[in-house]
């Protein structure tokens, strides 16, 4: 890990209700460069509702979420700067891979000579004239981190990339992130089943029902839960939060 002492990433009593319901509940982290941060918990804890947030996609009750220290529609060069992935591949069945990333490229203003290199990098250079329709559920995943990957970007947020890859293609997904965290990258990501990526994180945020229960190192969290496995020390937290006293 190379984190430099300015965050990426800075959340400050972030809060959202969705009709009386609070989805993420007065919210405050910081991501920094040159880490992998997992951000960890149950479906519904609040985790999209967050990157939603951190992107300008879903509008805070109140609080603050910050990219290089100002929100994501202050960005002069967004996707320059920015890579996300949220939502499974959108694209039609009847393109190709390459022909969706030029669109892509061309909606985000990105110079298309970087489409072939990145779908070199998530393994798809060889699919020439294949419909995406053909594709796996996998390889529409990496076909969708290859749309935040076109420029190369210092901070990435991401949720949920490695559903629908198989072993080979996790182990794949952990190097490449392990690689873009050790040049000064800030990657962040969602997961709810932490065993797939615990060895990739070197940061981690815990969230359950909207509120953060923790944002340390990992060896921190799993010195303060005295285990020796963040799948053991995030569900220790998440118990002990919630367990009665007498």
């Amino acid at each position: 890990m190379r984190a430099t002492s300015a965050p990426a990433i800075s959340v400050d009593g972030l809060t959202k209700d969705f009709a009386g319901v609070r989805a993420v509940d007065n919210a405050s982290f910081e991501i920094p460069f040159g880490a992998v941060t997992g951000f960890i918990g149950g479906n519904g804890s609040g985790k999209t509702t967050t990157m939603r947030m951190l992107l300008g996609l879903t509008i805070p009750s109140s609080g603050r979420a910050r990219i290089n220290g100002q929100s994501y529609k202050s960005l002069s060069e967004p996707r320059q700067s920015v890579g996300a992935v949220l939502n499974r591949l959108g694209a039609h069945p009847g393109l190709t891979a390459i022909q969706h990333l030029e669109i892509v490229a061309a909606c985000g203003q990105i110079n298309p000579s970087t489409v072939a290199p990145t779908l070199d990098l998530v393994g798809l250079g060889e699919t020439e004239g294949r419909k995406l329709g053909t594709f796996s559920t996998g390889m529409k995943q990496r076909l969708a981190l290859a749309s935040a990957l076109l420029t190369d970007p210092k901070i990435l947020i991401l949720d949920e990339p490695a559903s629908g890859l198989d072993p080979g293609g996790i182990r794949w997904l952990r190097n490449l992130l392990r690689d873009k965290a050790d040049q000064g990258a800030a990657i962040f990501i969602s997961t709810h089943q932490l065993a797939e990526l615990a060895e990739l994180v070197d940061h981690i945020v815990v969230i359950d029902r909207g509120h953060i229960l923790a944002s340390e190192s990992a060896d921190s969290l799993l010195a303060r839960t005295k285990q020796d496995r963040l799948e053991e020390a995030v569900f220790t937290l998440t118990n002990d939060q919630y367990k009665e006293t007498p």
